[in-house]
């Protein structure tokens, strides 16, 4: 009996142990059995998990930089500032030099006392420099050399000065000074008012201004008041007046026809404050002058009528090469005729001009009509460049 049950457990151990073996080599075999399953060589399936454990790894460190990297912004601000050039960086974080001026010299500069009277009758403007005070200092030891120069934009030719009192901030002038303004020209007036510092030696600096546009104040009374200084603005351009005219020309028999019209808002040239206006029209052939023609003159005005035309014989052939120029002198019996302004027209003109020759050269026969501005003698002149004078003989037709 005891061999038979010896027997038995010999033969039961076996039995019992499989499982215990079974359980042990279970996992290796599925694993291998789940990868054979996949239509892959196994170099490609070490390559994709390579692939994910990398893309784990960059997702970690995203989140670690999110995290950790909101840390000294304004040392991110000043490294972007770096990245900008150098020119660009000083206009972000650095003001202008005349926002600097405006900003803390605007009201430095000092005030002046000035009066108003206007003479109805006469039609005259009385100014009064009465005397200015805290100015600005211009001069090394603190102090300044000022003197006003007093004008109105509607006759810039007309300017008076007043004395250079030396060596203070506070000086008391007390000059008057009188201008002839038309009643109906006074609301287009302004009055300036300009303090500067004198030197001797070098370039006089403007210390400040004051402008008083007269259709702003009340005339009918006396006005005397203090005003602030203002830095001063840009000079302005003298206006010499419009005239209009208009051109025809006609190639079939080389006639160009020149009909002056009218002009407005000369400059006075008068000491009454008026002028005797009369236009020349020159023609200029290669630089050189060839014809001339003149209006009649009109007495004591600003805005004379002329309807008078003229006609010069010029050969289509020549068009080309001939420039019109149209000056308004102001007469005078005893002196010389003085030059109010000029333009001219032709291939070499620009703007307005070289659009009103361009437009007559277009409409052959038919008269066209436009206004033009005048501008100062000698910088038509200069675009000109006329060459010596030399009477030329008529181009053969």
């Amino acid at each position: 009996m005891e061999a038979a049950a010896r027997k038995g457990r010999a033969t039961a151990s076996p039995r019992t142990s499989s499982p215990v073996a079974i359980a042990t080599t279970a996992g290796p075999g599925f694993l291998e059995d789940w990868l054979s399953r996949i239509p892959l060589p196994k170099w490609a399936l070490i390559a994709v998990a390579v692939a994910v454990a990398v893309l784990l790894l960059l997702f970690l460190v995203c989140i670690i930089r999110c995290c950790c990297g909101k840390k000294k912004p304004k040392k991110k601000e000043r490294v972007s500032l770096q990245a900008v050039n150098s020119s660009t960086t000083a206009s972000l974080v650095q003001p202008e030099l005349e926002d600097l001026e405006q900003g803390t010299e605007q009201t430095g500069r000092g005030k002046l006392q000035y009066s108003l009277e206007y003479n109805f009758r006469v039609q005259e403007l009385k100014v009064g420099i009465k005397q200015a005070a805290e100015l600005k200092a211009m001069d090394s030891g603190g102090t300044s050399d000022p003197y006003v120069i007093v004008y109105l934009t509607s006759d810039l030719k007309k300017r008076y000065e007043t004395k250079v009192y030396r060596k203070t901030l506070n000086p008391v002038f007390n000059e008057s000074f009188i201008f002839q303004v038309l009643q109906t020209e006074v609301p287009e007036s302004t009055l300036v008012m300009q303090i500067y510092d004198f030197n001797r030696f070098a370039k006089h600096d403007i210390i400040g201004e004051v402008r008083l546009p007269l259709a702003s104040v009340s005339l009918q009374h006396v006005i005397e008041q203090w005003s602030d200084l203002v830095a001063a603005s840009k000079v302005e351009e003298e206006q010499l007046g419009e005239i209009c005219f208009s051109l025809r020309y006609v190639p079939s028999t080389g006639k160009l026809t020149v009909l002056i019209l009218e002009a407005k808002k000369l400059k006075r040239m008068d000491s009454h404050g008026l002028s005797d206006p009369f236009v020349k029209v020159h023609l200029i052939l290669n630089r050189k002058k060839w014809k001339k023609k003149t209006t009649s003159v009109k007495k004591n005005t600003l805005s004379p009528y002329f309807n008078e035309v003229f006609v010069f014989e010029v050969p289509f052939s020549q068009i080309q090469n001939v420039d019109v120029v149209v000056s308004v002198w102001d007469h005078d019996k005893v002196t010389k005729n003085e030059p109010i302004g000029k333009l001219f027209l032709g291939c070499r003109a620009t703007g307005n001009q070289l659009r009103h020759w361009s437009d007559m050269l277009s409409n052959p026969r038919r008269p066209l009509a436009q206004w033009h501005s005048l501008q100062p003698p000698d910088v038509v002149d200069k675009a000109l460049g006329l060459k010596p004078h030399l009477k030329l003989p008529l181009p053969h037709r």
